[in-house]
């Protein structure tokens, strides 16, 4: 029995590891983020390396003001589209049955089109492609190889992807050189600290309840990029630079494994980028908002291999209004609510594998 929740606890485990690693599926622009989640089981309290490599895609073009989706952009082709293709690659170091750390770096490449950007009349492409931020956390785990355990992580994230990074904009005066959409920037310039929280509770043979939870705290207020918002309308000044926002995750669900090898989740996630920040200012221009998904999972182990499938499909989308929205709503009487576009689905795949010191 000891040897069956131990291994239910490393699928458990792994599956979450791997398909956190994900980005809100929009112009709600979080980056590669996600719960680390338990990392022990039937090898708890050797030493080892996990090696991890993380696909995923998702395409925005759903638009939506608060949780109202407009959806005469569609009709009229004036929605922009976002094609968002990432690699993350991990590898953790389990110190102890107690200690581990973990390194994140994501590889990406994002298709955007639009018509608003450029001319109006044509559907022109801007693109980014490169390394994002990296992502470095040390975990505790309080009860490390039990039935019910708890880790507690603490970390930053380091400023390593390119946070003005520039491709062309086909507009009515001609081709110009100028940076891309904060959704698609490949970083945001800030450092960020990291705060996460991992439950895993044992229900019955198999069977486990989980709880992943994070925080990333962004103090920067903005990172010099410029928008050219304020080209649109002068009631847009504040938002000429582009902002650095915070940014959570929560995520809860219910996962059971089968012979062994074979494990099947299903739960629910929600992420997003709070209106105001935690620590420090938050000025500059961010689309405020989160997404809250169903979210299947299915995880096969043998041996040091795990692979694992993710697939969070959209159930709640919600554009919050900004600081400007509200500011300008109350200068000039008149209700705004900026929108931002999300994505239906996105798929997650993972392989991940465990080298063990003997």
């Amino acid at each position: 029995m000891k040897s069956k929740i131990y291994y239910t606890a490393a699928c458990l485990a792994l599956m979450l590891f791997t398909c956190e690693m994900t980005r809100a599926q929009g112009c709600v622009a979080v980056k590669n983020m996600g719960s680390h989640s338990l990392n022990y089981g039937d090898d708890a309290g050797q030493q080892g390396w996990l090696f991890s490599m993380n696909y995923r895609y998702f395409r925005s073009f759903r638009h939506f003001k608060g949780t109202e989706e407009q959806k005469e952009r569609l009709v009229d082709n004036t929605e922009v589209i976002n094609n968002d293709h990432s690699i993350i690659l991990g590898v953790d170091y389990r110190i102890n049955s107690k200690w581990n750390v973990s390194l994140q770096a994501p590889l990406i490449y994002i298709d955007r089109s639009s018509l608003y950007e450029h001319d109006r009349q044509n559907r022109h492409h801007t693109q980014s492609k490169g390394l994002g931020d990296l992502r470095l956390i040390g975990y505790y785990n309080f009860t490390a190889g039990q039935s019910n355990s708890f880790q507690l992580g603490l970390g930053v994230k380091l400023p390593t992807g390119n946070e003005n990074y520039k491709d062309y904009f086909y507009t009515a005066e001609g081709p110009q050189l100028r940076p891309v959409d904060q959704s698609i920037q490949l970083g945001d310039g800030g450092t960020g600290i990291i705060l996460e929280f991992n439950s895993l509770h044992e229900i019955a043979s198999n069977t486990s309840l989980y709880v992943n939870t994070l925080y990333m705290s962004n103090p920067r207020n903005t990172n010099g990029t410029r928008t050219f918002r304020e080209t649109l309308s002068p009631l847009l000044a504040n938002e000429a630079i582009m902002s650095v926002p915070d940014q959570y995750f929560v995520r809860a669900g219910v996962s059971y494994s089968i012979q062994h090898k074979l494990s099947f989740g299903a739960g629910v996630r929600m992420e997003g980028i709070p209106v105001e920040d935690l620590i420090g200012e938050s000025g500059g221009f961010r689309r405020p908002g989160y997404i809250i998904s169903g979210e299947p999972t299915i995880g096969y182990m043998q041996g040091p291999h795990t692979i694992n499938l993710s697939f969070p499909i959209a159930l709640v989308r919600n554009r919050t209004q900004s600081l400007t929205d509200k500011e300008t709503q109350k200068l000039t009487g008149t209700p705004r609510h900026g929108d931002a576009a999300f994505a239906d689905w996105l798929l997650s795949i993972t392989y991940a594998y465990r080298l063990a010191r003997q």
